[in-house]
């Protein structure tokens, strides 16, 4: 899968709700192995031109998919740390996020899920949230 880049529109659209997940069953195989390929540690659907809410975060063992992911809770402590992101490349920016989140979301199984993640996790989930909603890390760096 190619990754589109900014100023691509759909970067800057609210990604839709998926109601089926069969529909998305076939994509998430080729998904998942585009970020390990670009050397992400997660990746949103906007960024191979999917306007559906779907990202996918490297973690120690493999991935993890998170379909219609919504944070629910955010910590009042916050972390300023670099980012950067394949859909803007060779650009990076510190940006301000909370420390710990909740997000509640469905596996790849349609399963309902919560996670309580802290740190770089949680920072990633906010980051690939983010894409979901049209916002990229360039709208939030800190001077």
């Amino acid at each position: 899968m190619e990754i589109i880049t900014h100023p691509n529109p759909i970067l800057r659209q609210r990604a839709q709700k998926i109601e089926n997940i069969s529909d998305i069953e076939k994509i998430i195989p080729d998904f998942i192995k585009t970020m390990k390929e670009k050397k992400g540690i997660g990746l949103a659907a906007p960024q191979i031109g999917k306007s559906i809410q779907l990202i996918a975060i490297q973690t120690k063992d493999d991935a993890q998919i998170f379909i219609n992911p919504k944070i629910t809770w955010k910590s009042f402590k916050k972390e300023i740390a670099e980012e950067g992101c394949l859909s803007i490349p060779n650009t990076f920016g510190k940006v301000k996020r909370s420390y710990k989140i909740t997000v509640k979301f469905q596996d790849q199984k349609g399963q309902k899920q919560k996670l309580i993640t802290k740190g770089l996790y949680a920072r990633v989930l906010q980051h690939e949230i983010d894409h979901l909603n049209g916002i990229l890390f360039i709208d939030k760096i800190v001077k």
